[in-house]
């Protein structure tokens, strides 16, 4: 992989590739985006790959972004509902494809797209290879905790919804990596995620993977807090929550709609009845501080791990905030050299961890889904 070219300002450091087409929020929500990571960031630039028919006018109405905007001319787009193996061979010359190449080229640190993920996911295996010992690669989210950072890591978030042992051992290494990079943590506290805490639940796998995790610990920057439950994941007991992609995907989609239902039900009520709507009046700050803590729009952006280089995946529906907070998490990554460090730790950790499991002896697991 080679490096990110010299930018040709003086005041950009760190190129971005943006894929401009995918997603739903439309040619606002990417510009809005843009707009908002440049008025706080002067080091950023962004590489768009989109249709120049349509950008280059709304650029123009921002004459500071669209200097250091670069558009890379493409029409063609890959479906939010695109299977995988088709958008593989179809796509590309795609703005997912060319967003990707980019980096694949060195042009950009890292790539973004709002787009189909299974598609990206494809085809960043596709242009950018998986890292070394690397079988699955997997998407990590930031998740609202109880932390002093207000946030814990959560993976695999829906990369691949398969994970035995050895893929978990390599999630909470990648996941540790990204948590002390992202969250500036110098040991992070990992727990894997079972159907309870005892040692004696969950699937014989899940036992393999916990043993595998902690022997890895005794080299690893991070520290194994042991098994964790659903409501763990928000709790300040753990840095970092691991699982397969099948299980992690189901609790983000859960935690996101709570989200939903809570300022709903919030907004309800406080327009219930005129009393209320003064007592709303009263608490306008508080309401408005809990409204941005539980947006997540404001934590948007899954990181794919495992890769030879960085992509953040922003939700497909994303508009101008959540489309800066997925540049904004670029950003920080590209400046920390992420990719790089993550695969010099990963190789060194899962080394670790496989030697010690080779050298343990095999105990005996209990059965597997007891509860």
């Amino acid at each position: 992989m080679k490096s990110a070219r010299a930018a040709q300002s003086s005041d950009t450091s760190v190129w971005i590739s943006i894929d401009a087409m995918g997603g739903e929020g439309g040619p606002n929500a990417i510009i809005g985006g843009m707009a908002k990571s440049a008025q706080k960031n002067a080091e950023v630039g962004f590489i768009l790959h989109g249709d120049e028919a349509t950008f280059a006018p709304l650029l123009r109405k921002r004459p500071e972004l669209e200097a250091r905007t670069k558009i890379k001319d493409v029409s063609k787009v890959i479906s939010m509902t695109e299977k995988p193996s088709r958008a593989l061979r179809q796509g590309k010359g795609s703005s997912m494809w060319n967003a990707l190449e980019s980096v694949e080229n060195g042009d950009a640190t890292v790539a973004v797209s709002c787009g189909n993920t299974g598609a990206l996911m494809a085809m960043a295996m596709l242009r950018l290879r998986k890292a070394p010992g690397i079988d699955r690669p997997a998407i990590a989210v930031l998740w609202p905790s109880r932390n002093p950072a207000g946030y814990n890591v959560v993976l695999d978030v829906g990369a691949d919804i398969k994970a035995d042992a050895a893929d978990l051992l390599k999630f909470a290494v990648m996941g540790a990596a990204y948590a002390r990079h992202g969250l500036e943590l110098k040991r992070p506290r990992v727990g894997l995620l079972n159907v309870g805490t005892e040692e004696h639940k969950g699937r014989t796998e899940l036992h393999e993977a916990a043993r595998l995790i902690e022997e890895a610990s005794v080299h690893g920057d991070y520290e194994y807090v042991g098994f964790v439950e659903g409501s763990d994941i928000s709790s300040a007991d753990v840095d970092l929550v691991v699982t397969d992609g099948f299980s992690g995907n189901i609790a983000l989609k859960t935690a996101e709609g709570t989200a939903s239902l809570i300022r709903e039900l919030l907004g309800n009520a406080f327009r219930h009845s005129p009393l209320s709507r003064v007592g709303a009046l009263f608490a306008l700050t508080s309401l408005r501080r809990l409204q941005k803590r539980i947006d997540p729009r404001r934590v948007n952006g899954g990181v794919f791990l495992g890769l030879n280089g960085t992509v953040i995946k922003s939700h497909g529906s994303a508009d101008a905030t959540g489309v800066s907070a997925a540049i904004k998490l670029a950003f920080i990554l590209a400046k920390n050299g992420f990719s790089d460090r993550v695969a010099a730790r990963l190789a060194s950790d899962v080394a670790s961890g496989q030697t010690a499991a080779q050298e343990q002896p095999q105990e005996d697991t209990p059965e597997a889904n007891r509860v």
